[in-house]
C-alpha cells in the first residue's frame, strides 16, 4: 500500500513527461515582461480586495477584476498547455489524480487549522480570512473562488512558470505566497507558499495547468466550506 502510494505520487509530482514547449527569444521576453506586469498589478488588487469590509460588494467586484488580470496576464504572455502524465507512447491529461491530490492536501491544513485554532493570533488570522464566508453569499463566494483558483494557476503555473528557466516549482511558489503577502494575512501567505510548492510540481511533471487548476480547486473549495467550521 506505502509503496503504491509512493509510485503514485512519483508519476504525478516528480516523473516528468516528455514534451516540447519551445519557445523563442522573443517569446521568452514577451512573457517575462508580461509576468512582471501582472504580477505587480494582480499584487496590489489582492492586496485591496481582503482590506475591504466583510459583506461589502466592493469585495466581489474587487476579487472578480483579480480573476480578470490573472487571465488575461496568462494569455497575454503567451500559450499555455493542458499538459500530460504517463510515457511518450502512454500518457492522458491529468483529471482525477490532481483532484484527490487537492483532497489530501486539504485535510492537512484541516488538521494543522485544528491546531492553529489554539494559537489566539494565528487562530484571528484565519477568521479573517473565513469570515468572508460568514457575512456574504457562499454561493456567490464559491463561484468567485474557483474563478480565482482557475485564473491564479492560468497565471502562475502557466504564464510565469514558462517565463523562467531555472528553479521553476520554488520561483512560482515563492512569487505566488509573496503576492498573497499583500494582503498582510500571515496564514494566507503560508497556505499560498505550501499549495505553491505541490501544484508546481504537478506542472513540472505533466508540463501543463490542468493538473494544478484541479488541485488548486480541490483544495480551495474544500477549505472553504470546512475551515470555517474548524476554526
Amino acid at each position: 500500500m506505502v509503496s503504491q502510494a509512493r509510485s503514485y505520487l512519483r508519476r504525478h509530482l516528480w516523473d516528468v513527461t516528455p514534451r516540447d514547449h519551445w519557445q523563442s527569444d522573443t517569446a521568452f521576453r514577451r512573457r517575462r515582461i508580461v509576468a512582471v506586469a501582472t504580477i505587480i498589478v494582480g499584487a496590489a488588487l489582492l492586496g485591496v480586495s481582503l482590506r475591504i469590509e466583510q459583506g461589502s460588494g466592493w469585495f466581489y467586484a474587487a476579487t472578480l477584476g483579480l480573476a480578470l488580470v490573472w487571465t488575461l496576464g496568462a494569455f497575454a504572455s503567451g500559450p499555455l498547455h493542458l499538459g500530460r502524465v504517463g510515457t511518450e507512447e502512454h500518457s492522458a491529461r491529468p483529471v482525477v489524480q490532481p483532484v484527490l491530490v487537492g483532497l489530501g492536501l486539504a485535510g492537512v491544513f484541516v488538521v494543522g487549522a485544528l491546531v492553529v485554532r489554539e494559537i489566539p493570533v494565528l487562530a484571528d488570522q484565519v477568521r479573517n480570512v473565513t469570515g468572508y464566508a460568514d457575512e456574504g453569499s457562499l454561493l456567490l463566494l464559491l463561484l468567485i473562488t474557483m474563478l480565482n483558483g482557475i485564473a491564479e494557476e492560468l497565471f502562475f503555473r502557466g504564464a510565469l512558470y514558462a517565463a523562467i528557466r531555472r528553479h521553476m516549482v520554488a520561483v512560482t511558489a515563492v512569487a505566488y505566497a509573496i503576492t498573497t503577502a499583500a494582503t498582510g494575512n500571515v496564514m494566507l501567505t503560508f497556505a499560498a507558499l505550501l499549495l505553491g510548492a505541490v501544484v508546481g510540481l504537478e506542472r513540472r511533471a505533466s508540463g501543463g495547468i490542468l493538473a494544478p487548476i484541479l488541485t488548486h480547486l480541490a483544495w480551495s473549495v474544500t477549505m472553504l466550506c470546512v475551515l470555517p467550521l474548524v476554526v
